[in-house]
This record gives C-alpha cells, sequence and structure tokens, in this order.
C-alpha cells in the first residue's frame, strides 16, 4: 500500500491521518504535498468546522524523509514544510491526535496545532541537533510558544524528551487519553464537537480573533479587536434562533 494521507469529512470534522507504516509516517515531500492539499480541502468543505490530524499507529510522525533532507536545497526545505504549515495556518481550529513519536518535522506537525491531545505512548522529541541540523520549518518560535523559555531550550538544545506525562506537565500537551488510538482519536472528536455545533462563520472569526490578539499588550487592544466581529455575530440569524431557545428553556423551566 503507497504512502498516503488519509482524509475523511463526517459530522463536521477533517480527519487527517500521515499513513506511511514502513517509515514510521515520516514526511516525504509527496506526503507534505498531499497534507496540505488535505488541509486546503477541509478549510474549502463549508460542512467541515475543525480539523484532527493523527498519524497511522504505533508513530504520529518520525520527522522528514531523510534522504529528501540529505539532497534539499532551500525550495526543497519549503516543500517538506508545506504540510505543518498548513496546519499551522489553517483557519479553522486545528487538533493533534499523538499515539506514539512525533520527531523532528513531526514536532513540528504536532506543534502546528491548536490543541494537542496524547495518547500513553506519545513523545515528543525535537532531534534535530542530534543529527547536525539546525531547526527548521519555525520550531523555535512553535516550542516556545507552547512550552516556557527554558523547556524550549532543554527539548531544542538538550535534546530532552518529552513523554506524555512530562508534556501535559510542561502545557505542549492538553491532557493524556488512556486506551488505543481509536480512544484518542474519539477523544479529539469530543473535543472537536463544540467547534462544530457552533456557527461555522463564528468558529472562523474566534480563532482568528485567538491569531490577532496574542502579540497584543493591552486589555482594551484586545477589546477593539473583538468588537467587530462580537457585534457581526449578534446580528446573526444563527444567534437569534439560539437565543430564543435559550429564554424558551428557561422560561419553560
Amino acid at each position: 500500500m503507497s504512502d498516503t494521507i488519509r482524509s475523511e469529512h463526517d459530522k463536521g470534522v477533517a480527519l487527517l491521518t500521515v499513513d506511511a507504516p514502513d517509515t514510521r509516517n515520516a514526511l516525504t515531500l509527496d506526503l507534505s504535498a498531499q497534507l496540505a492539499e488535505a488541509v486546503a480541502r477541509a478549510e474549502a468543505d463549508t460542512a467541515v468546522h475543525a480539523v484532527v490530524v493523527t498519524g497511522a499507529p504505533p508513530a504520529f510522525c518520525a520527522g522528514a524523509d531523510l534522504t529528501a533532507l540529505g539532497t534539499a536545497n532551500e525550495e526543497g526545505l519549503r516543500a517538506i514544510y508545506d504540510g505543518f504549515l498548513a496546519v499551522a495556518r489553517c483557519r479553522l481550529p486545528t487538533i493533534a491526535a499523538v499515539g506514539g513519536a512525533a520527531v523532528g518535522a513531526g514536532l513540528n506537525l504536532a506543534l502546528a496545532a491548536d490543541v494537542r491531545l496524547a495518547g500513553p505512548r506519545a513523545k515528543f522529541v525535537a532531534r534535530f541537533l542530534e543529527l547536525g541540523l539546525h531547526p527548521g520549518g519555525g520550531m523555535t518560535w512553535m516550542v516556545q510558544k507552547a512550552v516556557s523559555s527554558q523547556q524550549a531550550a532543554a527539548m531544542t538544545l538538550f535534546g530532552e524528551v518529552l513523554d506524555a506525562d512530562a508534556a501535559v506537565r510542561a502545557g505542549l500537551a492538553l491532557r493524556i487519553v488512556d486506551g488505543d488510538h481509536d480512544a484518542l482519536l474519539t477523544a479529539a472528536l469530543d473535543l472537536a464537537a463544540p467547534a462544530v455545533a457552533a456557527p461555522r462563520d463564528v468558529v472562523l472569526a474566534t480563532k482568528q480573533s485567538l491569531r490577532n490578539s496574542r502579540g497584543l499588550t493591552e486589555h482594551a487592544d484586545a477589546v477593539d479587536a473583538e468588537i467587530t466581529p462580537q457585534l457581526a455575530s449578534l446580528a446573526s440569524p444563527a444567534f437569534a434562533e439560539r437565543l430564543a431557545a435559550m429564554k424558551t428553556r428557561i422560561s419553560g423551566r
């Protein structure tokens, strides 16, 4: 069976699976291109409100294909980045369901998601310096956004590996999901459910506001940034319908 990105759209979620069992889901140029295309299809599908990214068990993603890395110029490196950067840039909420090792570019793929859920066997491994390779794809920025600068240094400069428990303690993963890969995916879908239930345009606007407010230093600036999309949602039919339904439930108590 050829390596592929399996893409399933169901019940408001796009489940994207890196499926390359012989290489522990290492990202080739072709797989990175497929992943970018799958993210684009999810964004274009108005029935999809969230994206879950995972790897075929037992690994999450073993990094970039070493053959591709060994011959890469700048254009080649950027092509390798395309897959996980598509996840990072995705306008939809994203969840990484990490059931095994996320190494190098695989760590980047996990970091690219908004939220990471870890299976019991999850591991988060930088490994760039071990290969004599400088980190790439924005890894040094993404990891410092996810964890403290000290923890980021320990992972990046000193090769510290975080298992599932350590990842949760460091804030790199939201929580551990006990059980097999199916249990991990079920937990990811359950986490995505409120975004699926909400109006898609409000979900998109809310994620954009999270991005916009990340660099703000003043509370008042965040209030100003949120006011326009909040007013738009107040004027929407979806809000009117939900408000009316809530009032009916309250009055019926």
